[in-house]
């Protein structure tokens, strides 16, 4: 039986260049990279060195708080290159593929021979478990912590996001699996998270939610608000649906499949569609002969909540998407384009300009311009309409940028992660990076009451 949520506030911002219903194959990247940056608070321990063979799923480093926790090779390949930042922070890893793409073997067993800790043990020896993330706190899952639920989204609702019951159409059989090993994990407490008629509905051994309503209504922090929030001292774990189906893929190869169908979307890619790709591939390779201009934003991510990169950059390893929208470096002319103009060729949350008299098919090229500076920090109502937790945004982003402790757990800080508030920072007109505050707020939460 499902229980239906119907997600009141948000904002759907409609762009050009969804991707098409289309996937592709992709050689593997010349050289692959594991970011130890992609993982917020991790403290790497490498396991190889530079000139080192590696095969897909050989462990690359490890988290020096937590051993157990590996990091494997998406790639057979060499180690090419260890780079490193101030103070010899590791940044990035960069592996040389082969063409062979040899994986290695781990030891399986039925799932219904295998207990709650062997489970745990093949996901952190064969570097899925970094996938499994945790709130409070937005970071990879302590394993020693127990869930009182596991969340999964079978959708994403921002901008231009990848379809996933399109990506996954083959694989529900993985998708079932990879389900039934969760359930392992927190003693039957699963709740998987769909669109009214998805494919993901026929899925058992869950609790089934059905959500409709605009974005943010796809984001897993809105799906826990809703079913069971978290409050101090309980903690949920939540997974990527296919991250679910590799877990079925390792269940059922005993090897670690590190390709992963992502989205190519954005008004300047010349064919928006997906692509079956390595994780940590080259943003040179993802986009090979697709970008139409030169002056624009790679992001890998979705444009709310994404990283910036160059074109000889990677993939993020949490990213399903990749997005090229214009750089907004460029003058307007003020009477057309700038503040004076008509605004037929703006996207608008309120009605500032008459786009919003036109049919909501109408979808809109934006690129990166934030049209003013930071600004005092002022009360508009602008964020609680976008925002649909029973939280106050704007003051528990206060409290964030002042360092309030008390302040933000009595506002609600253990339920909210960086990406909640996205549809917040793009509203709000004072201009603040809210998901860094944030995330800073979080941090702080994290050093002092953790």
């Amino acid at each position: 039986m499902s229980n239906t949520i119907s997600i009141r506030k948000g904002l759907d911002i409609r762009l050009v260049g969804e991707a098409t219903t289309e996937i592709k194959d992709i050689p593997v990247s010349k050289t692959v990279c594991l970011s130890p940056a992609d993982f917020h608070g991790l403290i790497p321990k490498m396991v190889v060195k530079e000139g080192a063979s590696v095969k897909v799923g050989d462990t690359v480093f490890f988290d020096k708080k937590n051993e157990k926790v590996k990091f494997v090779s998406p790639a057979s390949g060499t180690i090419k290159e260890i780079v490193r930042a101030e103070k010899r922070r590791i940044v990035q890893i960069i592996i040389e593929s082969d063409s062979k793409q040899t994986c290695k073997k781990f030891k399986v067993k039925k799932i219904s021979d295998t207990t709650r800790d062997e489970m745990l043990d093949l996901l952190m020896e064969s570097g899925i478990w970094p996938s499994v993330k945790q709130r409070p706190l937005d970071i990879i899952a302590d394993p020693s912590n127990e869930p009182k639920g596991i969340f999964v989204s079978s959708f994403d609702s921002s901008p231009l996001a990848p379809d996933y019951s399109f990506i996954l159409g083959e694989q529900m059989e993985q998708v079932q699996m990879g389900l039934n090993a969760l359930n392992l994990l927190a003693e039957g407490k699963v709740h998987l998270s769909s669109r009214p008629n998805s494919a993901f509905s026929k899925m058992e051994n869950v609790k089934h939610h059905t959500i409709t309503g605009s974005h943010p209504a796809g984001n897993i922090g809105t799906q826990i608000h809703h079913i069971d929030p978290v409050n101090k001292g309980e903690f949920v774990w939540c997974i990527n649906i296919q991250d679910v189906a590799a877990i079925g893929k390792l269940l059922q190869t005993g090897t670690v499949d590190a390709k992963k169908c992502i989205a190519i979307t954005g008004s300047e890619i010349s064919s928006p569609t997906y692509l079956n790709i390595h994780a940590g591939s080259s943003m040179s390779d993802i986009l090979k002969d697709n970008v139409k201009g030169e002056n624009v934003r790679y992001i890998s991510g979705n444009v709310l909540t994404g990283d910036q990169k160059s074109i000889d950059d990677y993939i993020g390893y949490y990213h399903n998407q990749v997005t090229v929208i214009p750089e907004g470096n460029e003058y307007k002319f003020f009477l057309t384009t700038g503040w004076l103009g008509l605004g037929f060729d703006k996207f608008s949350n309120s009605r500032l300009f008459p786009t919003f008299l036109l049919p909501k098919s109408k979808k809109f090229v934006l690129d990166t311009n934030t049209n003013g500076e930071e600004r005092a920090f002022v009360v508009t109502g602008e964020l609680e309409k976008v925002f649909p937790f029973d939280i106050l945004p704007m003051h528990l982003t206060k409290a964030a940028i002042t360092d309030d402790i008390d302040g933000m757990e009595n506002l609600g800080i253990y339920e909210v992660a960086p990406e909640d508030f996205a549809l917040c920072e793009y509203v709000c007109t004072t201009k603040i990076n809210i998901q860094e505050k944030i995330r800073q707020g979080l941090d702080l939460i994290a050093s002092e009451c953790m």
